[in-house]
């Protein structure tokens, strides 16, 4: 079995800093997987490595990398290619950890947040990142947009598969009114809120991105989903 090593990129002070888990509560996080499974994740997954063009041997940065889903997804698309999960909860890690052992892929691990990426400037091809931006502040959000164009090389891209949309949409959930008197769209909530009206591509271009962009939507079960695309 692969041996697995978890860096601690986290900054001196940040080993209490809050986040908000993969399933809300960090007791819930033995179901993620299962839950995942149900609401047939990895096929998002795998439209999203296809949509991010990764190439033999480059490098990719999952950022909110939870249990390692989406990295798994790089893998088994593109063996050989470089892959970083990152993420701050240590357990979701761990289970990352686990599962690459057992699968005897090559994968690194690093728990550190979204707004303070450890690799070096110029230096990743690829970020990717699911369904994870939603449960981030919005600090941390603006964080992450300009962290992800300091490391990706020029001409490297970023690709974004979160619940989010163009606009509000059609009023679907009249029994749930939002706190500026929209009402809120079916399937969405207060954190994934947050991603309307082309949030995600906003903060790339306030980031610095000249080409962000939907590359494709899909309607899911538990709301819409955007996949977002910039280059560096």
């Amino acid at each position: 079995m692969t041996t697995i090593q978890i860096i601690d990129g986290r900054a001196e002070g940040e080993q209490d800093r809050p986040f908000l888990p993969g399933m809300g509560r960090t007791w819930l996080l033995p179901l993620y997987d299962l839950f995942t499974r149900f609401a047939r994740v990895r096929a998002l997954h795998e439209r999203t490595v296809r949509l991010a063009g990764i190439e033999s041997g480059q490098t990719v940065l999952d950022v909110g990398s939870g249990t390692g889903n989406l990295s798994f997804s790089v893998l088994r698309a593109v063996p050989d290619a470089v892959v970083t999960g990152h993420d701050p909860d240590a357990s979701a890690l761990r289970m990352a950890a686990r599962k690459a052992s057992r699968r005897g892929v090559r994968l690194s691990l690093v728990q550190g947040y979204a707004d303070r990426l450890l690799p070096e400037d110029g230096s990743v091809d690829h970020i990717v990142s699911s369904l994870a931006l939603h449960h981030v502040d919005d600090a941390g959000r603006e964080g992450f947009g300009r962290e992800a164009y300091r490391v990706l090389r020029p001409g490297g891209r970023v690709t974004i598969v979160d619940f989010g949309a163009p606009d509000h949409g059609p009023d679907h959930d009249h029994n749930h009114s939002h706190g500026h008197g929209r009402r809120r769209r079916h399937g969405m909530n207060a954190y994934t809120e947050r991603n309307l009206d082309n949030a995600i591509v906003s903060l790339l271009t306030d980031a610095g991105f000249a080409d962000a962009r939907e590359v494709d939507h899909i309607e899911h079960r538990f709301g819409p989903i955007t996949i977002v695309q910039a280059t560096r």
